[in-house]
Formats: structure tokens, C-alpha cells, sequence
């Protein structure tokens, strides 16, 4: 494991290499929330990513999931979409066991859409996928005060719905956060209707237009995306 120590210092050594300070203003700027960035492409990140999990791999899962966290503690975003990766390929490695750990990561190191986006729609949702039961502990998100919690309460589904999984529960939590005031929140619970519209669109757009006059427009805009212009239309008519 000695040479494990040395495998974050590496990364980190050839991100803050790689750093371009034209993107680096750019992703600042694209982010309305304040991000810690080295300013590296994600081509670039994803390669050096992909290239150190090579040097892990065989490593026990417990061991790699500390290298993980350390990485997600720093919160550079790039550091944390690496911890994201690397927690994804394991995903046949999954146990029961793991939920405690994922959960207490999304509350404490997810700060901005991007890496919340990563991990909920990567991880929780495979996660979910394997074990039904902790659909609840999910749903149950989307009571927290935290706005990238309830966001991952809704992407957490994308990975599974696509599979034609869990519509109902879908359908619950999209009830829970329908009139939450936080942009973010609405855009989180519009994409996965749009995502289920793809597999169920009749039961969707029922859904939609049950509760379009509560629904804000942002969301509503998001859920409908994906259906042909007259039924948009009608779904967008008051």
C-alpha cells in the first residue's frame, strides 16, 4: 500500500500540470455556484481518471474507497468526478453494506450539479438497480434541506428507469419536490420524467398533465422535452 500513497499526490501533480486557465475561467463562470477547479479538460481528467484506476483495480474495494474519499474531500471538481469513476466500476463489487457509505458521501462532498449529477445517476442508480430495497432510503432524499441531496433523490432514477425500472417511485418523488422553488431541484425531477417519458410515454404524460398547473414551467419544460411538438403544446397550454 505504499505505493497507494503515492497515487493521489500523482493525480494531482499532473492535473494541476494540465490545468488550462482559459477553460478554467470559462468552467468558473459556467458554474452560477462556487467550484474549486484545476481548470482541466474533461477529456484530460477522464484520461488520467482512467489510467490511474488501472493501477487500483486489483486493490481490496475498501482500499479503494478510501483512496475515493480522500480524493472527493478536497472537492475539486475534477477529484471528485475521478472518485465517481473509479466507485462506478466497481459496481459489480456493490453490497448492502455500501449504501451507508455513498449516502454520507452525497451529503457531505456533493456541492454542484455536475458531480451530483456523476455520482446519483452512476452510482446510486446502479446501487439501486441491484438492491430494491433502499428505494425508500432515496426517496427519503427528498425531504432534505440540502438541494443537491433532493437533486440526487430524482437523478438517482435515470440509471434504472432507462431499464423500465421503478416508475411508481419516480412518480412519488416527482410528487415530494413538484412546487420546490430551487431551480436545481426542478430541473433534477423534469429529467427523470423525461428520462422515464422515453420508456413510459403515455403513463409520463398522463403524470404531466395531472399536475402541469402545479408543476413550475422549468420542470414541466424538462419532463416534456422529448414528446412531439402538438403534445408539448398541449402540455404547455394553461
Amino acid at each position: 500500500m505504499d505505493d497507494m500513497n503515492k497515487i493521489i499526490p500523482q493525480i494531482r501533480k499532473e492535473l494541476k500540470e494540465n490545468c488550462d486557465p482559459v477553460y478554467k475561467q470559462g468552467e468558473i463562470r459556467f458554474f452560477r455556484e462556487k467550484i474549486k477547479t484545476y481548470g482541466v479538460r474533461s477529456t484530460v481528467s477522464k484520461e488520467i481518471c482512467k489510467r490511474y484506476f488501472d493501477k487500483i483495480k486489483n486493490l481490496e474495494k475498501k482500499e479503494i474507497f478510501a483512496l475515493c474519499e480522500e480524493l472527493m474531500k478536497s472537492g475539486y471538481i475534477q477529484e471528485v468526478g475521478c472518485a465517481s469513476k473509479w466507485v462506478f466500476r466497481l459496481n459489480k463489487r456493490y453490497e448492502e453494506k455500501d449504501f451507508k457509505i455513498f449516502e454520507n458521501w452525497v451529503k457531505k462532498y456533493i456541492t454542484n450539479w455536475a458531480n451530483c449529477d456523476d455520482f446519483s445517476t452512476h452510482i446510486i442508480g446502479s446501487f439501486i438497480y441491484q438492491f430494491p430495497e433502499f428505494v425508500p432510503a432515496v426517496k427519503a432524499w427528498a425531504k432534505s434541506k440540502n438541494r443537491w441531496v433532493k437533486r440526487a433523490s430524482a437523478a438517482s432514477f435515470i440509471y434504472p428507469v432507462r431499464k423500465g425500472r421503478y416508475l411508481k417511485d419516480i412518480f412519488e418523488i416527482s410528487d415530494m419536490l413538484l412546487q420546490d422553488p430551487d431551480d436545481m431541484v426542478q430541473k433534477g425531477y423534469g429529467w427523470v420524467l423525461k428520462e422515464a417519458s422515453n420508456v413510459f410515454p403515455e403513463q409520463v404524460f398522463d403524470y404531466v398533465m395531472k399536475n402541469k398547473n402545479e408543476m413550475p414551467r422549468l420542470a414541466l419544460r424538462y419532463a416534456i422535452e422529448k414528446y412531439p411538438q402538438n403534445l408539448r403544446h398541449k402540455a404547455m397550454e394553461k
